[in-house]
């Protein structure tokens, strides 16, 4: 593995173990065991680096989608927003990172791409479900963004405790049904 994988695999871990505030320049190369100037030898700065390590969060949960079972589209599509909030409890401090658009490089071309091929994925599933007549009268890309929107809440009032009474499933469930009926 080169330096510059280190160098993320280790910010992964800290972030992973201990935050997104854990994860400096410093704290990275002791954690790596390079000099203090060797992370802005390949990154431009934190937020470089932090966008590096949200795009493999931005993969991985593309994966998750693209790792549905088949099956018809609605069902699929169902597995796939629960995959969403599964990945938000699984990896929290990615999660959040992910969407820290005040601490992630808005310039990063792999971020964007990456961004952009978990949310067109995540629109493909939707859109299949809208071919075997589910919501067929709403705009594809309207829904797949308050799909989205509704999973992100969910995922993050869950992260928070801000779902009240009610357990993130149950929340989740009512969510699914808001929209599948």
């Amino acid at each position: 593995m080169d330096t510059r994988e280190r160098l993320i695999s280790s910010a992964t871990t800290l972030l992973t173990e201990e935050g997104v505030d854990a994860v400096t320049l410093r704290g990275i190369a002791k954690a790596t065991g390079v000099s203090h100037g060797a992370p802005l030898r390949h990154f431009a700065g934190r937020a470089q680096l932090l966008s590096a390590v949200a795009s493999n969060g931005f993969e991985a949960l593309r994966h998750r989608f693209d790792d549905v079972l088949p099956g018809p589209p609605r069902e699929r599509l169902l597995a796939a927003c629960r995959s969403y909030v599964e990945f938000s409890r699984a990896a929290p401090s990615m999660f959040a990172l992910m969407f820290r658009h005040d601490l992630l490089d808005h310039e990063d071309p792999v971020l964007a791409r990456l961004t952009a091929e978990t949310f067109d994925s995540f629109g493909e599933l939707v859109a299949a479900a809208q071919h075997e007549g589910w919501r067929v009268d709403t705009d594809a890309q309207a829904l797949t963004a308050a799909l989205w929107s509704a999973l992100y809440g969910v995922a993050e009032l869950g992260l928070w405790g801000g779902t009240g009474n009610a357990s993130l499933i149950e929340t989740l469930e009512t969510t699914l049904e808001a929209f599948f009926g």
